[in-house]
């Protein structure tokens, strides 16, 4: 189970881990990144409201990476340990799509029902 960690309490805890693909595969669209990377930058760019434990976390990239979502490779550079780089896959880049699409739809109708100007 993937458990991403609001400080709010009082959001759903599947509306967090509805969302922890498209998150992972939004971070690895633009360059490859380790787990580690994209645990940080998730907690950075949500403010610290999200975060995700390497307990969470690499199962979930197992998973993607074994629907052919993502691709992991590893990497041994000098000086540092060796970390397995991701990156998006085309069967990746097609799911990314679709999983925005659909999300914007469901924050759009959810801004409708709740009476919120650009939701």
């Amino acid at each position: 189970m993937v458990v991403l960690y609001m400080e709010d309490q009082s959001v759903d805890r599947e509306w967090k881990k509805g969302s922890a693909e498209l998150l992972i595969l939004s971070l690895l669209e633009a360059l490859p990144r380790h787990g580690y990377e994209v645990s940080k930058l998730i907690e950075r760019r949500s403010q610290g409201a999200l975060r995700f434990h390497a307990a969470s976390l690499y199962p979930l990239l197992y998973r993607l990476e074994k629907r052919g979502w993502i691709q992991g490779r590893w990497v041994e550079k000098s000086g540092q340990r060796r970390r397995r780089y991701y990156k998006l896959t085309s069967q990746g880049r097609k799911i990314l799509v679709s999983q925005r699409q659909g999300w914007q739809i469901f924050v759009q109708a959810i801004g409708r029902i709740m009476g919120v100007a650009n939701a």
